[in-house]
Formats: C-alpha cells, sequence, structure tokens
C-alpha cells in the first residue's frame, strides 16, 4: 500500500510540474508586459540609433575598471557587513542586557543617520586625525590610511551590518524555539545548536531580505565616488566632463545597474529555490 501511495505521489508531482511551467508562461504572456517588453524594445531601438556612442569605444577600458572596483566594494562590503551583523543580532536576541543595548544602538545610530554623512565623517573626520598621530604615520598601514577606498569600504561594511543586524534580529528570533530545545535534548552544545541549526535557519528566513539589502548595497555604491574612489559612476562622470554628453552616459550607467541588479535578483533567486523558505 505504501508503494502505491508513493507511486501517486510521483504522479501528481509530475502533473503539478507542468501546471506550473504552463501558470509561469500565461504570466509572462499577460498584456501589459506584452505592451511593456515591446516598448523597451523600442526604446532600446531609438536609443541605439539616434543617440550618440561614439565615445563608448574610447572610454570602455576605464569603464571595465570602475565596475571592477564598484563589484569589489559591494562584495567585500557585503560579506563584511554580514559578518558583523550576526554577532549584532546575537547580541540583540541572546546577549546580556550591556551587549544588546550596545548592540541595538550600533543599529539605531547607523540605520538613522544618512550613509554620506557616515561616509564623510570617516574619510575627511577619522582621516584628516591619523595624519596626526605620529606612530600611525610610521606604521605599515600609514600607505593605505592614505587612500580613499579603505573609509568607503568601512563606510558601506558598517552601514550594512547596522541594516543586516536588524534582519538577522528579526530573523534569529523567529526560529521555533522547539527547534533549539529538541538540539539541546540531544545534548548538543551551545555553539553546536548555533552552528547547526540556529544559524542555517535564521539565514533561511533572512534570506529574500538579504536579497533586497543587497541590491540597494549596490546602489549605494555610487556615494563613493564624493571621496575620489573611482568606481563606475565616476567613470561616467568624468566622461560627462569630457564629451559634454549629458544623456547617454546617465542612460549606459542606468543599464549597467539594471543589469547587475537582475544578476543578484535572479541568483538570489536560484538559492531561494535550492533551499526552500516556504513554510518557514
Amino acid at each position: 500500500m505504501s508503494g502505491d501511495n508513493a507511486d501517486a505521489v510521483h504522479a501528481m508531482a509530475d502533473l503539478i510540474d507542468p501546471q506550473e511551467k504552463a501558470a509561469k508562461r500565461e504570466n509572462w504572456l499577460k498584456p501589459h508586459r506584452i505592451v511593456l517588453l515591446l516598448l523597451a524594445a523600442l526604446m532600446v531601438t531609438l536609443m541605439a540609433f539616434n543617440m550618440r556612442w561614439d565615445w563608448l569605444p574610447l572610454y570602455w577600458p576605464e569603464m571595465l575598471g570602475g565596475l571592477w572596483v564598484t563589484l569589489a566594494l559591494l562584495v567585500s562590503s557585503s560579506i563584511l557587513g554580514f559578518a558583523m551583523a550576526v554577532p549584532l543580532g546575537l547580541a540583540q536576541v541572546s546577549g546580556p542586557a550591556p551587549l544588546a543595548w550596545a548592540a541595538r544602538g550600533f543599529c539605531t545610530v547607523i540605520r538613522g543617520t544618512p550613509l554620506l554623512l557616515q561616509l564623510w565623517l570617516l574619510y575627511y573626520g577619522l582621516g584628516s586625525l591619523f595624519p596626526q598621530i605620529p606612530w600611525i604615520r610610521g606604521s605599515f598601514i600609514w600607505p593605505y590610511l592614505r587612500e580613499a577606498w579603505p573609509y568607503a569600504l568601512a563606510s558601506l561594511t558598517i552601514s550594512f551590518a547596522g541594516y543586516e543586524g536588524e534582519v538577522m534580529r528579526g530573523a534569529l528570533a523567529g526560529v521555533p524555539k522547539g527547534e533549539l530545545e529538541a538540539a539541546r535534548a540531544y545534548g548538543m552544545s551551545r555553539f553546536t545548536v548555533l552552528r547547526r541549526i540556529w544559524l542555517p535557519r535564521a539565514i533561511q528566513r533572512a534570506l529574500p531580505t538579504l536579497n533586497g539589502e543587497i541590491v540597494l548595497q549596490l546602489k549605494a555604491t555610487p556615494l563613493v565616488a564624493t571621496i575620489t574612489v573611482i568606481d563606475l559612476y565616476a567613470v561616467i562622470s568624468d566622461v560627462r566632463q569630457d564629451t559634454y554628453i549629458i544623456y547617454e552616459p546617465l542612460l549606459f550607467l542606468a543599464f549597467i545597474y539594471l543589469c547587475l541588479t537582475g544578476l543578484l535578483v535572479a541568483g538570489f533567486r536560484y538559492l531561494e529555490n535550492r533551499i526552500p523558505t516556504r513554510g518557514v
């Protein structure tokens, strides 16, 4: 009887999959989406034939370099910021009161102040104090502290940690306590429970929100151009100043950010499908 039930389940799954695929195709073929796709194709065609793109081959190497800087800042600040966000979330959920207050205060200050202000405070404020400290000027880190990119990386990392720390607080608090109690009943230590049960389940719950936070982090990277970091936005600004062409460089920049955002969304959708979050 169990074999018949298993065969019935597999048969139902085979029927559901084609139905889901057909439903997805029907969603894509809705009239408003077809109209939007046609309008997008028309706009791309008009842009290709009625606008100036002769500057593109001349600045292509600089744009590749700027794109590399943008991606490096995005990836490194997201990884470092998430590494900070996990302890911030844990401190708010299960830490002692002083540590929880400190973590909550950090997240509140970071989320309540503009990223541009944080960036300028680090670069123009803290960065102007380092040259006045003799032992820093004579240390091996001084060549790095003279550059702008460490301050850009630090500000992006701190900002991401502040926002994602609050997300991880909610995700860690939302893990069912019964799962944690069952893990402890099996004799797992606190660290083992955190590593094998609590943190993976929290990341699973936070994955859709993490997608949005990384997309927002990508959109925040152009701010580093205000402290002389030559990212993609800074290169496009130089193109506008050199050629006096306004719209084409900005439209091309928007196209690149749209492509990067699409890749991020597609990557996280793939992860969500591989790690199901339904019912979590």
